[in-house]
Protein backbone atom coordinates (compact mmCIF):
# COMPACT_ATOMS: atom_id res chain seq x y z
CA UNK A 1 0.00 0.00 0.00
CA UNK A 2 2.84 2.36 0.74
CA UNK A 3 4.16 1.86 -2.79
CA UNK A 4 0.90 3.24 -4.20
CA UNK A 5 0.97 6.17 -1.81
CA UNK A 6 4.60 6.90 -2.66
CA UNK A 7 3.79 6.76 -6.40
CA UNK A 8 0.89 9.16 -5.88
CA UNK A 9 2.97 11.61 -3.85
CA UNK A 10 5.90 11.46 -6.24
CA UNK A 11 4.19 11.67 -9.65
CA UNK A 12 0.46 12.34 -9.57
CA UNK A 13 -0.06 14.93 -6.83
CA UNK A 14 1.82 17.65 -8.66
CA UNK A 15 0.08 17.06 -12.01
CA UNK A 16 -2.82 19.08 -13.27
CA UNK A 17 -5.97 17.01 -12.73
CA UNK A 18 -7.40 17.95 -16.13
CA UNK A 19 -4.27 16.75 -17.93
CA UNK A 20 -4.39 13.52 -15.94
CA UNK A 21 -8.04 12.93 -16.90
CA UNK A 22 -7.36 13.65 -20.58
CA UNK A 23 -4.34 11.34 -20.67
CA UNK A 24 -6.23 8.57 -18.87
CA UNK A 25 -9.22 8.88 -21.22
CA UNK A 26 -6.95 8.77 -24.30
CA UNK A 27 -5.20 5.67 -23.01
CA UNK A 28 -8.53 3.99 -22.36
CA UNK A 29 -9.89 5.03 -25.76
CA UNK A 30 -6.90 3.73 -27.73
CA UNK A 31 -6.42 0.47 -25.84
CA UNK A 32 -9.90 -0.78 -24.88
CA UNK A 33 -12.91 -1.49 -27.08
CA UNK A 34 -13.57 -2.24 -30.74
CA UNK A 35 -11.71 0.79 -32.05
CA UNK A 36 -8.38 0.33 -30.35
CA UNK A 37 -5.21 0.75 -32.38
CA UNK A 38 -4.43 -2.96 -32.73
CA UNK A 39 -7.90 -3.82 -34.02
CA UNK A 40 -7.84 -0.87 -36.43
CA UNK A 41 -4.46 -2.03 -37.77
CA UNK A 42 -5.84 -5.54 -38.31
CA UNK A 43 -8.90 -4.13 -40.12
CA UNK A 44 -6.66 -2.01 -42.36
CA UNK A 45 -4.52 -5.06 -43.14
CA UNK A 46 -7.62 -7.07 -44.01
CA UNK A 47 -8.85 -4.24 -46.26
CA UNK A 48 -5.52 -4.18 -48.11
CA UNK A 49 -5.68 -7.96 -48.66
CA UNK A 50 -9.25 -7.77 -49.96
CA UNK A 51 -8.37 -4.91 -52.30
CA UNK A 52 -5.48 -6.94 -53.73
CA UNK A 53 -7.88 -9.86 -54.27
CA UNK A 54 -10.28 -7.49 -56.04
CA UNK A 55 -7.49 -6.34 -58.35
CA UNK A 56 -6.54 -9.95 -59.12
CA UNK A 57 -10.14 -10.94 -59.87
CA UNK A 58 -10.64 -7.88 -62.08
CA UNK A 59 -7.53 -8.82 -64.05
CA UNK A 60 -8.81 -12.39 -64.39
CA UNK A 61 -12.20 -11.10 -65.55
CA UNK A 62 -10.53 -8.96 -68.21
CA UNK A 63 -8.50 -11.92 -69.49
CA UNK A 64 -11.57 -14.15 -69.58
CA UNK A 65 -13.54 -11.43 -71.34
CA UNK A 66 -10.85 -11.21 -74.04
CA UNK A 67 -10.88 -14.99 -74.51
CA UNK A 68 -14.69 -14.98 -74.70
CA UNK A 69 -14.69 -12.21 -77.31
CA UNK A 70 -12.08 -14.12 -79.30
CA UNK A 71 -14.20 -17.29 -79.13
CA UNK A 72 -17.31 -15.44 -80.27
CA UNK A 73 -15.49 -14.14 -83.33
CA UNK A 74 -13.47 -17.16 -84.41
CA UNK A 75 -14.46 -20.75 -85.02
CA UNK A 76 -10.81 -21.82 -84.84
CA UNK A 77 -10.46 -20.52 -81.30
CA UNK A 78 -13.49 -22.53 -80.21
CA UNK A 79 -12.01 -25.62 -81.80
CA UNK A 80 -8.62 -25.01 -80.15
CA UNK A 81 -10.29 -24.52 -76.75
CA UNK A 82 -12.31 -27.73 -77.14
CA UNK A 83 -9.19 -29.67 -78.09
CA UNK A 84 -7.13 -28.32 -75.19
CA UNK A 85 -9.71 -28.42 -72.40
CA UNK A 86 -11.96 -31.35 -73.31
CA UNK A 87 -9.52 -33.50 -75.33
CA UNK A 88 -11.83 -33.54 -78.34
CA UNK A 89 -10.46 -34.81 -81.61
CA UNK A 90 -11.25 -35.25 -85.24
CA UNK A 91 -12.34 -38.73 -86.36
CA UNK A 92 -9.00 -39.58 -87.95
CA UNK A 93 -6.78 -38.35 -85.07
CA UNK A 94 -5.34 -39.97 -82.00
CA UNK A 95 -4.96 -38.00 -78.75
CA UNK A 96 -2.25 -38.76 -76.24
CA UNK A 97 -2.67 -37.36 -72.72
CA UNK A 98 0.51 -36.82 -70.73
CA UNK A 99 0.01 -36.38 -66.99
CA UNK A 100 2.76 -34.70 -64.95
CA UNK A 101 3.34 -36.05 -61.47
Amino acid sequence: MSAIVNFYKKYIRGMNKYVLVVVASLIITFTIGDSNLYVRYKYDEQIRELESEIRAYRKEIEENQKRLDEMRNSKESIERYAREEFFMKKPDEDVFIIVDK
